[in-house]
């Protein structure tokens, strides 16, 4: 008689920066990303009935396609670690509410620390010119 023994090992997934964790709310999508992708499925569905009667199936699709694209990416783009609307209203701070003019200005620290010895010998040799 021979016995089988079956070792099973669970394997739990857990990301590596801690930070990048969502939690999944329906269909694997976090909530803001399902939100989204309502909105975008419903800018399409606008767009077709909006405009299947002024333009041709193969163009009404094309521009729903189009219309929700927006929508869809905003749901799940990340830039810098910030999502769509966060990197929005940084831009708009930045551009417009609190807009900096910066200037650079160099400083030659060198030339600061031997100023005194190089006007001393310039005053040196125009003496020793005269």
């Amino acid at each position: 008689m021979q016995i089988v023994k079956e070792v099973i090992f669970l394997e739990v997934k857990i990301n590596r920066e801690i930070r990048d964790y969502t939690e999944s709310m329906f269909m694997g999508l976090s909530l803001r990303q399902f939100a989204f992708s309502i909105c975008a499925c419903g800018v399409a569905v606008g767009l077709y009935f909006l405009l299947r009667n002024y333009v041709g199936t193969e163009t009404v699709s094309w521009m729903c396609v189009l219309g929700a694209a927006p929508f869809a990416a905003l749901g799940f783009i990340k830039y810098h670690g910030m999502t769509a609307e966060q990197f929005i209203w940084a831009w708009i701070k930045s551009e417009f509410l609190i807009p900096k003019r910066l200037t650079f200005h160099p400083e030659n620290i060198y030339y600061e620390a031997v100023k005194s010895v190089i006007e001393n010998h310039e005053k040196e040799a125009l003496k020793s010119h005269d």
